[in-house]
């Protein structure tokens, strides 16, 4: 898609294993600054028995538990279309399990490395301690994002490979290793953050609109920069 004269499809892999802490509102926020922009969306709500169509624009994974992330997993190595998609060009956003499987490979409740699916050159295993609370971070400038904050709850400790790039850096809370937050590698990235973290973080979700439209207009300011800056107000 490269203009606003089609429907821009996003699709929400998973929903019945990969959706903890509210991150279904990653995919309202998104449906509603597309149509706020004239840009006609349709969602597509992919159950862990269905097939992952392979023509979709944004693809939205959520965060789950253990036995659900590996499930996930499997079945999006034995499905193939999260990655012919990917190979093709769409944008891919993932939160904290759904991060962790997308990347290379990541650790089950016993540490055992497990294989994701391969279209982020990231790798995770168990930390140490679990991180919990709010975190913030910088991202990127190459990205035009800026700050965004969020909730984390995991035990993971991820390590980028050369492929992909740190999405931000870390000011507040642990992200991949108290460091570095997230990862990406060309439209696909992966993030810790919940909140949910694209409602959290307008200037994310527009992000993922340009990668798939091009350029957007701005919106004007609306409750989602108010909680966005309510949030860093808070905790910084």
């Amino acid at each position: 898609m490269s203009d606003t004269s089609s429907t821009l499809r996003i699709v929400w892999i998973y929903p019945d294993l990969l959706s903890t802490y509210g991150d279904r509102g990653n995919v309202l926020i998104l449906r509603r600054r597309a149509e706020l922009r004239g840009i006609p969306t349709e969602v597509v709500h992919v159950h862990s028995s269905d097939p992952v169509p392979a023509e979709g624009d944004i693809y939205l994974l959520g965060g789950g538990e253990d036995r659900p992330q590996i499930l996930a997993a499997q079945r999006l190595r034995a499905d193939g279309g999260l990655k012919q998609a990917a190979e093709r060009g769409a944008a891919v956003f993932a939160v904290c399990a759904g991060y962790q499987i997308i990347g290379e490979t990541y650790g089950d409740d016993a540490a055992n490395p497990l294989p994701g699916v391969g279209i982020l050159d990231v790798r995770s295993s168990r930390g140490p301690s679990r991180a919990v609370g709010e975190i913030v971070a910088d991202v990127d400038p190459a990205l035009g994002v800026g700050r965004i904050t969020g909730f984390e709850n995991h035990q993971g400790r991820t390590a980028i490979g050369p492929s992909a790039k740190p999405l931000s850096t870390a000011v507040r809370g642990v992200g991949n290793d108290g460091v570095t937050e997230g990862a990406y590698q060309g439209q696909v990235l992966g993030t810790y953050l919940h909140g949910p973290a694209l409602p959290r973080n307008p200037a994310l979700a527009d992000l993922l609109l340009r990668w798939r439209v091009g350029d957007i207009p701005p919106l004007p300011p609306s409750w989602g920069e108010r909680l966005h800056e309510e949030r860093l107000a808070a905790v910084l």
